[in-house]
């Protein structure tokens, strides 16, 4: 369910914005974000009543949905590059 160490940093390597970048980006966040929320949504579908994880499920998605307006009001072409990435719609 949750998001292990190993899988974080590598995650955060790849999306990395600078060479000084150690997860704080918004891009790297997002990569973050979509990873927990991927391993979250295939909790909730073995548990449908817990809704605990599907208040954090909604949270991080929103939080997600914010990074990535911001991503799109800085640089379109980077946030078109981010959500093709990582398989994301819209």
């Amino acid at each position: 369910m949750s998001i292990t160490k190993t899988k974080k940093t590598e995650l955060i390597k790849e999306f990395k914005v600078s060479e000084n970048d150690n997860g704080g980006s918004a891009a790297s966040q997002v990569a973050v974000l979509t990873e927990r929320i991927r391993n979250l949504t295939e909790h909730m579908k073995q548990n449908h009543k817990d809704e605990h994880s599907k208040r954090g499920l909604l949270l991080m998605v929103n939080r997600r949905k914010k990074l990535l307006a911001y991503i799109k009001r800085r640089s379109e072409s980077d946030y078109e590059a981010l959500i093709k990435k990582l398989g994301l719609r819209k």
